[in-house]
């Protein structure tokens, strides 16, 4: 006699509207990166305003200016070991350590170029953000739409950006990397009318946007804001304080959930636990 048990069938996810948006979304963004105009780097791309030494290091506030990434992603990790694992759901969590960790990667790689600025250091920066930028995409695609979505954006990011840092190294052509900075804070933008999902990490990414586009604004005005200063500070130098400051948000964020997962216990009436009291305060009050 032959007994067939019929195990219960997981049905895959249908795809959501927001998810099919998305989706949409970044084939445009690769179809413009593959298919775009090439767009040739500046030729003066190297020419930062502050050529200043300091303490032997050259170009010295470009490449102290990076700090601020590398204490943001230290911060970061260290929030995230000290959150409670119900306080944050896995994907979150993941995407926040890779969003923090490639803080690290591009406080190391950003002084690493700014040190000599040339083709071969800026390669090595520009990798370095590509994590930054896949931890930050995931986060906001898994906060407003799903955590697969997330997962999602976060993988295309890791696999599109070194492609298309590579593709700049061989052929000159910036379009692909643009798409990938640029294209993906457009991406950040739309996710951000979008409403966020129950019990998902608050990242107010409105404000991660406007961090990053005021300095975009100064890293284009290197040399006029050095002239204003009178070279006391350039426009990338500030650009780098900005952008790091663009963390801010998501730690903000990692704290608030910690402060949501902390029980809040009220006592009162017959619920109170009645205080302990040892054989010798009761031999004292019998005294």
């Amino acid at each position: 006699m032959t007994f067939l048990i019929s195990l219960p069938t997981r049905r895959p996810r249908r795809v959501t509207r927001a998810e099919a948006g998305l989706l949409l979304g970044v084939v445009a963004l690769l179809a413009l990166a593959v298919f775009g105009p090439v767009l040739p780097a500046s030729a003066h791309q190297h020419g930062f305003a502050d050529q200043r030494a300091l303490w032997g290091i050259p170009c010295a506030m470009d490449v102290l200016s990076n700090l601020p990434f590398a204490i943001a992603g230290v911060w970061g990790l260290w929030a995230l070991r000290s959150l409670a694992p119900v306080a944050l759901d896995r994907t979150s969590r993941v995407l926040a350590a890779l969003f923090f960790a490639g803080l690290l990667c591009t406080a190391i790689g950003s002084s690493v170029y700014h040190w000599q600025p040339l083709d071969a250091g800026l390669l090595w920066d520009r990798l370095g953000m590509v994590l930054p930028f896949a931890g930050l995409l995931g986060l906001a695609a898994a906060s407003r739409v799903s955590e697969r979505a997330g997962r999602a954006t976060a993988g295309a990011v890791l696999l599109a950006g070194p492609v298309a840092v590579l593709w700049w190294s061989h052929t000159g052509n910036l379009m692909p990397w643009a798409v990938v900075q640029l294209g993906g804070m457009l991406v950040v933008l739309a996710l951000a009318c979008l409403p966020r999902r129950d019990g998902a990490l608050a990242v107010h990414l409105g404000a991660v946007i406007g961090l990053y586009a005021v300095a975009k604004l100064f890293e284009a005005a290197d040399h006029a804001v050095f002239d204003a200063t009178a070279q006391w500070l350039s426009g990338h130098s500030i650009k780098h304080v900005l952008a790091a400051g663009a963390a801010w948000p998501v730690l903000l964020a990692l704290r608030n959930s910690a402060a949501r997962s902390v029980p809040h216990v009220t006592l009162s009436g017959q619920n109170a636990p009645t205080p302990w009291v040892s054989p010798a305060d009761h031999a004292h009050e019998g005294a």
